[in-house]
């Protein structure tokens, strides 16, 4: 008996923990399933069995439970709705099964008064011929509800009837609990201590307050931090105005040419300076662990166990073939490793032609770039006498220039003379369209005033109407029946009610569906594990027959010795030109050296330079000059103009 009412306790917990708005209930039967291990296979059975059962057929048990706390169980506590519903799963489609006998048992294991409560209100005849037939009939068909349920509770009716008086004569047996008097408290009197009189207080002598210290000076000046701020504006304000000052009066400076340093100055410098030498952090490296196993995805499992099936097939298919006749491949497997060593020579050798080629192309740029220098020595003379004639050029076209200006500025003192009679001109022209403009605006502003208040006029006119229309009574209540058909002659009319029960039922349709395809994505989700689980099983199996077969050809390639790369015509060909063209290059170099010394070539370059930026400083002067004057007079042309 202990052990079904231990079993029964297991049950009410369960359900306690059940929330049906968020729990699926396949999902917590299978959670509840792995806290259940510890237990032995028949109750642990026993258990799963009746769990499953109250979840499915909740709805019926909720019905009676609900009426049960309605009726006859007000006084019972909202704890035990959980048991009420157990017994009542075993009462109605469990009893068949279990017997009569194991059901007092069960029901003799929990407290007797509810039981007594529960099963003389759920057995009561009256009650399940009439709203309990009705309410199951709701949920399921009433023939089914009839013949499965109904009658095998009335047959157990005799049965059940003394049950319930035996539950009835252990209730009466029960000894009544001995109610002792209580003790009176008996109160007694405090033994309270007499006060002493209270003494006269002794004065207290009057505290002597020290003296305060004085208010520092500092208080009412102004902080050095200030001051010191003051004096550091000022000093920067007057070093800015010195640099402003100091790049006015060098602003074309940045054109003077600089005289490049010699070669031994730079020298000298160079040997002058330390070098630097930077040190940095050592740089540490971490070398990856590789014995870290790799968690593929769904996508490369597949694949990769695609990939291996194919090698398997293509395996099976080539031994196929050997066992009917076919031949073997392992002439031409030989014959392809020759012609490979014999292409691999061929690129070896092509190589050394490629190297000494570049280096016999370098050696002749060498030689070229000395006949260059010879070249440009003699084009430099040229050069110079060219620089000659386009200074004489410059100097012609800086004459006519000035000419120009000349011109220029003769006309614009022409010019001056009719300004005077433009701007008088000017200003009298002025004055008429002032008038104009005002006379015009002073009819537009007399028109727009008229425009306003006949505007004003007709809006008193409609407001008074509005008004008038406000205070007439309006009757704004219209009553709505939610059973009847609008009637407006359209296809498929239906009332508010018979909308709302249509989509009550395609509710509970979707519910269905929904059901339905989280079981086939559960169940999809499962065969989808173990073929993953079987595919990598394969994979690793593979994974190891390729390793050994990738150890043996590691092994082969060790073991075959490499072959040295044979001389070829070309390349001895091209190592003696290359030799030809050194021996040229040494032979020329001496007389380079001694007939055009490096030291010399940067000075026409430089006096070039020198000459080119004091000419384009000159004309830049130049151009300054001839704006001033002209600035000054094309004020009055232009005004001239815009008159």
């Amino acid at each position: 008996m202990a052990s079904y009412g231990k079993c029964i306790e297991i049950v009410i917990a369960q359900l306690d923990r059940f929330n049906p708005k968020k729990d699926n209930p396949e999902q917590f039967l299978e959670t509840a399933s792995t806290g259940l291990q510890t237990l032995s296979p028949q109750k642990q059975a026993f258990i799963l069995e009746v769990l499953s059962g109250c979840l499915e057929y909740r709805k019926l048990l909720t019905v009676v439970v609900d009426a049960f706390y309605v009726r006859d169980g007000r006084l019972c506590l909202r704890s035990d709705y959980n048991l009420f519903q157990v017994i009542c799963y075993l009462a109605t489609f469990q009893l068949e099964e279990l017997g009569f006998r194991l059901f007092c048992t069960i029901v003799k294991s929990q407290p007797t008064d509810k039981m007594l409560k529960f099963l003389r209100f759920f057995f009561n005849p009256l009650h399940l011929c009439s709203w309990v037939k009705d309410e199951w009939s709701l949920v399921y068909e009433t023939a089914y509800v009839k013949e499965n349920w109904m009658e095998p509770l009335l047959r157990w009716q005799p049965e059940v009837q003394e049950l319930i008086s035996q539950l009835e004569g252990v209730l009466a047996n029960q000894l009544p609990l001995s109610k002792t008097k209580a003790k009176v408290t008996e109160p007694r009197e405090f033994n309270l201590t007499v006060p002493r009189p209270r003494a006269i207080p002794v004065p207290e002598p009057v505290p002597v307050v020290a003296k305060p210290r004085p208010v520092p000076r500092s208080t009412y000046q102004p902080p050095k931090e200030q001051q010191v701020l003051e004096v550091t504006k000022r000093y920067n304000r007057r070093k800015a105005e010195e640099r402003l000052l100091q790049a006015n009066l060098g602003e074309m400076r940045c054109a003077m040419p600089r005289q490049p340093p010699e070669q031994g100055a730079k020298k000298r410098l160079r040997l002058q300076l330390p070098p630097r030498i930077c040190r940095t952090q050592k740089l540490t490296f971490y070398r990856p662990n590789d014995d870290v196993p790799v968690k593929l995805n769904t996508a490369a499992i597949l694949r990769e166990g695609a990939l291996y099936q194919r090698q398997v097939e293509k395996e099976l298919q080539r031994v196929d073939k050997l066992v009917d006749g076919a031949g073997d491949f392992s002439e031409f497997l030989e014959w392809q490793r020759k012609m490979r060593a014999k292409d691999r020579q061929e690129q070896l050798a092509a190589g050394e032609c490629r190297r000494l080629q570049g280096k016999l192309s370098h050696e002749e740029a060498v030689v070229a770039r000395q006949q260059l220098l010879q070249d440009n020595k003699q084009k430099a003379g040229r050069t110079r006498e060219e620089m000659a004639e386009l200074a004489q050029q410059r100097a012609e076209r800086r004459l006519q220039e000035e000419k120009c200006v000349k011109e220029l500025v003769a006309q614009v003192l022409e010019g001056r003379k009719n300004t005077q009679a433009a701007q008088t001109k000017l200003l009298k022209g002025r004055r008429q369209a002032v008038q104009a403009v005002m006379e015009e605006s002073r009819g537009l502003l007399q028109r727009s005033a008229q425009e306003a208040r006949e505007e004003q006029r007709r809006r008193c006119e409609l407001i008074s109407e509005l008004r008038a229309l406000e205070t007439q009574p309006t009757h704004t209540v219209k009553l709505v029946d939610l059973t009847q058909i609008p009637g407006y002659g359209l296809e498929g009319e239906m009332s508010i009610v018979e909308l709302r029960e249509r989509l009550a039922r395609l509710k509970e349709a979707q519910r269905r569906e929904e059901e339905e395809k989280r079981d086939q994505i559960v169940q999809a989700k499962r065969a989808k594990s173990q073929e993953l689980q079987d595919a990598l099983e394969q994979i690793s199996l593979c994974r190891a027959a390729m390793g050994r077969s990738a150890a043996l050809r590691s092994e082969e390639k060790k073991a075959a010795a490499p072959e040295a790369p044979s001389r070829d015509e070309r390349v001895l060909e091209l190592q003696r030109r290359v030799a030809e063209k050194a021996a040229e290059r040494r032979r020329q170099a001496p007389l380079l050296h001694v007939s055009a010394p490096r030291a010399a070539r940067p000075k026409p370059r430089a006096q070039l330079e020198a000459q080119h930026w004091q000419e384009l400083e000159r004309s830049r002067e130049r151009s300054l000059r001839a704006l001033r004057p002209e600035g000054s007079a094309c004020g009055p042309a232009r005004r001239l103009e815009a008159a």
